[in-house]
C-alpha cells in the first residue's frame, strides 16, 4: 500500500461489510457507502460475475467482493477466518426471500423452513460468528420490515414472510438482551420502506436509489448510540 492510499484509507469513516451485496438494495447500499467514504466488503452468492464486481472494478480498491451461501454455516465460518485480521466498523446482514402470498395453512412444511432458515436463523448465525470483527462501538444490522411488526399487521397477507420477519426481530432483541452487560455496540434492524425489487415487488412505492440514501443516513446516525434500535429508513421508530 502506497504512502498516498494509507493516507486516502484513513480518511474514510470505517469498514463495512454487507452480507447479501449482489443487486437490489445491498447493491444500492454498498454504492452508497462507497459514496460516503467507507470502506465496503460486500458478498455474493456462487461464482457468477454481478453487478458489485463492476462497482468494486470502479471503486479504486475500496470494495472488495467476498463470496458467501449464508444459509451454509461451514461458509459463515470461512468468512469470519477470512476476515480475521480485519475490524470491521459495520456488519449489515441484507439477504432475504419470499415465497408468494399463501395462507399459512397452505404453505408446505419444506418452504416455511427455507423462509424461516434464510430470514431469520442464517442471520443470526452470520450475527453470532461474524459479530465478534465488529468495534466495540461499531454497528450491527439487519434488514427487516414493517411487515415484521406485530403491532402494525391489521391487514394480514404476506404470512410466512411476516413471519420470518417477526422472527429475525425477536432472535435480535434476544441477541441483544444476552449482550445487555454493557456492550457497547449499536443493534439495528432496518426497514427500508416498500421497495420496487424482486421481492417487494413494481408497484412498491420507492426505487432502490430512493430508499438506500436514507437507510446510509439512517445506520451513520445511530453510529454510537448502542442499544437495539428498530428503524425505517427515514429514522423513524417501527413499532414492534
Amino acid at each position: 500500500m502506497t504512502d498516498s492510499t494509507r493516507s486516502t484509507r484513513s480518511n474514510t469513516r470505517g469498514t463495512a461489510l454487507i452480507i447479501g451485496a449482489s443487486r437490489s438494495l445491498g447493491l444500492g447500499l454498498a454504492a452508497e457507502l462507497l459514496r460516503r467514504d467507507w470502506d465496503v466488503i460486500g458478498t455474493v452468492r456462487g461464482t457468477r460475475r454481478t453487478g458489485l464486481h463492476d462497482l468494486a472494478d470502479a471503486s479504486g480498491g475500496r470494495l472488495t467482493v467476498e463470496t458467501l451461501e449464508m444459509t451454509d454455516r461451514r461458509q459463515i465460518a470461512a468468512l469470519r477466518d477470512r476476515l480475521a485480521a480485519r475490524t470491521l466498523d459495520l456488519l449489515f446482514v441484507n439477504a432475504a426471500v419470499t415465497r408468494g402470498d399463501l395462507p399459512i395453512g397452505k404453505v408446505p412444511t419444506d418452504m416455511f423452513t427455507e423462509v424461516m432458515v434464510t430470514n431469520a436463523l442464517s442471520p443470526m448465525r452470520v450475527v453470532d460468528v461474524i459479530g465478534p470483527l465488529v468495534a466495540p462501538a461499531g454497528t450491527i444490522g439487519v434488514m427487516s420490515s414493517d411487515q415484521g411488526s406485530i403491532s402494525l399487521n391489521t391487514d394480514g397477507g404476506q404470512d410466512l414472510y411476516r413471519a420470518s420477519k417477526s422472527a429475525l426481530n425477536q432472535l435480535m432483541r434476544c441477541y441483544a438482551a444476552r449482550r445487555a452487560d454493557g456492550a457497547a455496540r449499536t443493534l439495528l434492524l432496518m426497514d427500508p420502506g416498500w421497495v420496487r425489487t424482486e421481492l417487494g415487488g413494481f408497484e412498491a412505492e420507492l426505487s432502490v436509489e430512493e430508499s438506500v440514501p436514507g437507510v446510509a443516513e439512517t445506520i451513520e446516525r445511530h453510529r454510537g448510540k448502542g442499544g437495539l434500535h428498530f428503524v425505517d429508513h427515514l429514522g423513524q421508530v417501527v413499532p414492534w
